[in-house]
């Protein structure tokens, strides 16, 4: 393969191209937006809202005086509220939480849209020859946790051609076309879910200079894959294109940014074959998941990506053993209430913890409602229970912190806390945090003001935007599916597409019409599609 060719296959999947025409063009997501109303999806999705009047209930029950009470069962958080109370608002924070796009339909769509852009993009660039490589949406998006706009959008490059495999496997059964790399994971100097990557095989027909440029000699006769080495190869490559999207390398992640709205995460992925790791897994008693989805993950695999270990003198040289695949089938398996537990606990990590150099991270509150599910029977998961978990994931946090102790939930021997860069001031402090959210009881969700908001806010008006920003998601990423599939088929707008842009226009139209009556005139039509969208 060509130098140059090269270039433009790291600039293709690093995702350069496909949102020009998209993004870049404000005129076009100005004019967007309109009614789902006919729409069989977006109906099943609205009627999971309940009366307006619910929320007047939770902000007279919060702002008022409660019941005292006591349960022996709950003890921490009933001590100061009778269980009936604390019940009774969990139920109404739920519905508030699905009027806010978080509800178990909502968050379905958005799993699917995704997956579906994922499907369109590998359909077109997978078996290429320029571009062999598949594209994963991971985090957030991939688990329908947030709004288009209201988090990154985390992306795994997989390089189709390079497999690393555990030690005792038959390389006989991959192909000689394949870079194959033994995973070391046995060195006492290896931090427990990293690994080096031996080189046992090149591939016969090599496809990627940068995989050559990443080698170097271990010392002992053998040539291992330097993750820093790889990520400073494909950072070069990505920040020499496009470069006014591109932002400096963040760790292992590539950022960039799209018409000034979007941002991408992208980070370099390896496939791995590690069924030891998966199996041991796979073996503990739980009461969650179900042995069918337990089997799905095993069969969903591994990828390394090109980070080590903080602590290690070696990270230059380690790669970290990841499950994304598997971790996003978990949460898409949880249940609603625990969904909008980990939901409501990444709220508290932004607004009120706000960490500035990601000594504590949104993965570790998942995998403290990994835990909570493995542990606990699934009947103990229910809208009354709601702010039951939410007090136990703060405690969990909490012990995290003060211990500096979290296992990962796929190899629990990995402490997610080790080398986090938590100083003893801000541990105090954050401890000190939670204990005191811990303390307000119900009245800790008040804190967020997303929540904040959809309480204080008069019914009608709430129930009203709440209905048009979602029926405005759904439309919108059915727009960016039919406008990508266009652009990989022969790049021709048909009727199918025309209708779509003519619905977003009347759906935007719809809204700003609302916001001008009710007296905010300034606002513009890319202001508002960006706010209902965040």
């Amino acid at each position: 393969m060509a130098e140059g060719d090269e270039v433009y296959t790291w600039s293709e999947t690093g995702s350069d191209h496909r949102y020009s025409g998209l993004y870049s063009r404000h005129s076009r997501v100005s004019q967007t937006i309109s009614v789902l109303r006919h729409s069989r999806h977006s109906q099943v999705i609205i009627r999971e809202y309940k009366s307006p009047e619910t929320q007047q209930h939770v902000l007279s029950s919060l702002l008022g005086k409660s019941e005292s009470g006591n349960d022996h069962k709950h003890r921490g958080l009933y001590s100061r509220h009778s269980r009936n109370y604390v019940e009774s608002v969990s139920i109404e924070i739920c519905t508030i939480m699905t009027r806010l796009g978080y509800g178990e339909m909502m968050r379905r769509w958005r799993v699917e849209k995704y997956r579906e852009y994922d499907r369109l993009w590998n359909a077109k660039y997978l078996n290429d020859e320029i571009n062999d490589n598949a594209m994963i949406t991971a985090g957030s998006k991939a688990e329908g946790l947030t709004c288009h706009l209201e988090s990154d959008w985390d992306v795994l490059l997989v390089l189709t051609n390079v497999r690393c495999v555990e030690a005792d496997i038959n390389l006989l059964t991959i192909s000689d076309d394949i870079n194959v790399f033994r995973m070391d994971t046995m060195d006492t100097r290896v931090y427990p879910g990293h690994c080096r990557l031996l080189q046992e095989r090149p591939a016969a027909h090599a496809r990627y200079n940068i995989i050559t440029k990443a080698l170097c000699d271990n010392g002992y006769g053998g040539v291992l894959l330097s993750s820093s080495l790889l990520l400073d190869e494909v950072s070069a490559l990505s920040l020499t294109h496009n470069a006014d999207a591109a932002h400096e390398r963040a760790g292992p992640s590539l950022p960039k940014t799209y018409g000034g709205i979007l941002h991408f995460d992208r980070v370099i992925a390896l496939r791995c074959y590690c069924p030891s790791i998966l199996q041991r897994w796979a073996d503990r008693r739980r009461n969650w998941p179900s042995p069918t989805i337990v089997q799905k993950v095993v069969s969903l695999g591994a990828l390394v990506t090109p980070v080590g270990f903080k602590g290690s003198d070696y990270k230059h040289v380690e790669w970290r053993i990841c499950f994304n695949t598997g971790e996003t089938e978990l949460v898409n398996n949880l249940n609603d209430t625990q969904a909008k537990v980990y939901v409501i606990l990444k709220m508290i990590l932004r607004d009120i913890i706000k960490p500035n150099n990601k000594e504590i991270t949104s993965y570790v509150l998942k995998n403290i409602i990994l835990w909570q599910a493995e542990n606990t029977p699934q009947t103990e998961f229910h809208s009354r229970s709601l702010l039951y978990w939410l007090h136990d994931g703060l405690k969990k946090l909490r012990t995290a912190i003060e211990k500096k102790q979290l296992c990962y939930y796929m190899i629990p021997e990995r402490n997610l806390m080790e080398a986090c860069g938590l100083d003893g001031a801000l541990q105090r402090k954050w401890v000190a945090d939670i204990t005191d959210m811990m303390d307000e009881g119900p009245r800790v969700i008040l804190r967020f003001e997303k929540i904040r908001m959809a309480i204080v806010a008069s019914p009608e008006p709430m129930l009203w935007f709440s209905q048009k920003r979602m029926e405005l998601e759904m439309l919108f990423l059915e727009f960016l599916n039919r406008l990508t599939q266009i652009k990989f088929e022969n790049g021709e707008f048909d009727l199918g597409y025309f209708a779509l842009m003519n619905n977003l226009s009347l759906k935007l139209i719809d809204v700003l019409e609302r916001i001008h009556q009710e007296g905010n005139p300034a606002i513009g039509p890319l202001d508002v599609f960006k706010r209902l969208l965040m």
